[in-house]
């Protein structure tokens, strides 16, 4: 179930020069799993623009978002104070209803921060996870250090060699011959097939899709799996190994 509210940004920070994060204060006590969103309207804008969850607790939500167009440029300028409408408990998230004891999270670019919490929470489980972020490039690297400081293995990858392992989040994995269980992933679709050839073990993946209204009812974003078509805003984003279909 979605709710609809007024959220008040509490800080707007940059990472990089153009990841941002920004905390907003408000009602969360409809979001229920990690890897679910929100959907921010911003003014002169027809569409809401979807942005995942790092983290939250009973108060505030924290977000970290790319800035790649008119929408997110308008973020970037907010300052503490603003007062935004944002729909929340979007998404169907990740599961932790598994019996996985050595999960292995792999996060691609934007699609670092829903693992965040997806982190927090494993760890809450007694569960011990580890990490992989994936970048272009050192300058594009953010929130390693913040893993660190959750007591997890981070790894990373550069495209260029930059920082980590030179290549893809699937080259650490060979490289550093990692032992898992368990897989939860989020980032570009490239990245997402390479690691469904690369892994056998129970895996859930969180796809990025282009959406209209963002719970459901525009059809738009649609796409086929093994069990039907199914609308990535709220079947997804979070889809199992065994229901796609590439």
């Amino acid at each position: 179930m979605y709710k609809k509210g007024i959220y008040t940004v509490l800080s707007n920070e940059p990472l990089t020069p153009a990841v941002y994060r920004m905390v907003l204060e408000g009602d969360t006590q409809y979001i229920k799993h990690s890897g679910e969103f929100i959907n921010i309207e911003l003014e002169g804008k027809f569409l809401r623009r979807p942005i995942s969850i790092c983290d939250y607790d009973a108060t505030t939500i924290t977000i970290i978002y790319k800035v790649v167009g008119s929408g997110t440029e308008q973020m970037k300028a907010m300052s503490a104070g603003t007062k935004l409408d944002i729909l929340t408990g979007l998404g169907n998230g990740f599961s932790t209803e598994n019996n996985a004891k050595r999960p292995l999270l792999v996060g691609g670019g934007v699609g670092v921060p829903p693992m965040y919490n997806l982190c927090k929470r494993l760890i809450s489980e007694g569960k011990k996870p580890s990490i992989i972020v994936g970048f272009n490039t050192a300058s594009e690297l953010f929130y390693t250090e913040e893993f660190k400081a959750l007591g997890v293995d981070v790894y990373c990858s550069t495209a260029d060699g930059s920082v980590g392992t030179k290549g893809f989040v699937t080259d650490v994995i060979r490289e550093q011959a990692l032992e898992f269980d368990y897989l939860y992933t989020c980032g570009p679709l490239p990245m997402l097939k390479a690691l469904y050839d690369a892994t056998e073990c129970p895996a859930e993946f969180s796809f990025e899709e282009r959406m209209g209204c963002g719970f459901g009812a525009c059809m738009g974003c649609s796409c086929k799996t093994k069990y039907g078509n199914k609308r990535i805003c709220k079947d997804g984003p979070v889809l199992k190994r065994e229901e796609i279909i590439w």
